[in-house]
């Protein structure tokens, strides 16, 4: 059983492990197990997976009086977990962060069935330090993750990624050509994820004049769906060095055209930009749990791997970063150089050999 999701940060490393069990094992049996109303319950079976739903959330630290129902949530969900398990009769049980992974986790852990933890960020939230501490195994993307786990139960993999990013390839030129670049243009990436970020389209809007100013640098911007009405037909949305759009439909084909690339500073988006050695500016979300993304986003500002600037300071400052550090093709290249070194690669086959070990030793 394969629980948690939330954000794609959680659920397409599951996939990946998920297939990467199957690889070893072909005739594995899996069941995803989300929460109810989150992304993963379209998500997973759209990639051909049964999923189960959990009656649960996260516990609301800034709207106090949501929390009324948190306790009958908690209840419900350790009920379900442990029809599940009865039913199912799992070897293992992974989590891999998301709201539905500590009921199904802690029901394992008391029927003594084996349980594997996958951690993306280098900061362990709540649920999986209370969760590391009955786990048998941790797997950890990060360096240094003793702080907040048995150091015996940790194992260094790294996070999973999509296989496309790696077997898809473009050369710089064929991806401007087919995104319809100059090619001599310097390209500039911005990524809010598939929902968006208010602070890079906010960025981006309130720095039309800037933008067009630099005809020769292209701005790659997606604002993401919820945003789609506020940015789309924006001023900046409308210059002609500017690609404006809602969804990346082919990511290979956009990092491939990125010189430099804008992003949140969330675990998946991390390892995607250290797998493919892109020079990035990472702005973390001030509104995650425990404010993580900072956390892993100095990491890689500490490493030189990348450059970080706060969300309170992107609004004004980000655009003429970025403008600034295209053309220092000096930095930038420092930049891929000591990125790629936080990306382990075979991390979905290492994990998927940890959870056969369990299963077999079980």
């Amino acid at each position: 059983m394969i629980s948690g999701g939330g954000t794609g940060g959680h659920i397409f490393p599951a996939l990946a492990i998920a297939e990467a069990i199957r690889r070893q094992v072909p005739g594995a049996e899996i069941l995803f197990v989300g929460a109810k109303g989150r992304m993963e319950m379209e998500k997973i079976p759209a990639a051909g997976y049964k999923i189960e739903g959990l009656w649960i959330s996260g516990f609301d630290r800034k709207k106090i009086l949501k929390n009324l129902t948190f306790p009958m949530k908690v209840i419900s969900s350790m009920i379900r977990s442990f029809q599940l398990i009865r039913r199912f009769r799992p070897d293992v049980i992974v989590g891999v962060g998301g709201f539905a992974s500590g009921p199904l986790l802690e029901a394992g852990a008391r029927k003594k069935i084996p349980t594997l933890i996958h951690e993306q960020n280098s900061y362990a939230g709540i649920t999986n330090k209370l969760l590391g501490k009955k786990a048998d195994r941790i797997c950890v993307a990060f360096d240094g993750m003793e702080k907040y786990f048995p150091q015996e139960k940790l194992i260094l993999t790294g996070n999973p990624i999509r296989q496309d990013l790696l077997e898809k390839k473009y050369s710089a030129a064929e991806a401007r050509d087919k995104l319809g670049i100059a090619p001599d243009a310097k390209v500039v990436l911005s990524l809010g994820g598939s929902l968006g970020a208010r602070t890079l389209n906010q960025m981006f809007r309130d720095h039309a004049s800037s933008i067009a100013a630099h005809p020769d640098i292209h701005f790659i911007w997606q604002y993401g769906s919820l945003y789609e009405a506020e940015y789309g037909a924006c001023d900046t949305a409308r210059l002609k060095n500017v690609t404006a759009m809602k969804f990346i439909e082919d990511m290979v084909l956009a990092y491939s055209a990125a010189d430099l690339v804008v992003a949140r500073a969330g675990a998946l988006t991390l390892t995607e930009l250290a797998a493919l050695g892109k020079a990035a500016v990472l702005i973390p979300s001030p509104n995650v749990a425990e404010d993580h993304q900072t956390k892993n986003a100095r990491q890689l500002e500490n490493a030189g791997a990348a450059i970080l600037l706060q969300d309170g300071e992107a609004r004004e400052l980000g655009i003429r970063k970025m403008i600034d550090m295209i053309d220092k093709e000096d930095e930038l290249n420092r930049l891929r150089k000591n990125i790629i070194s936080f990306y382990r690669p075979d991390a979905d086959q290492i994990i998927a050999g940890e959870i056969v070990k369990l299963a077999k030793a079980s």
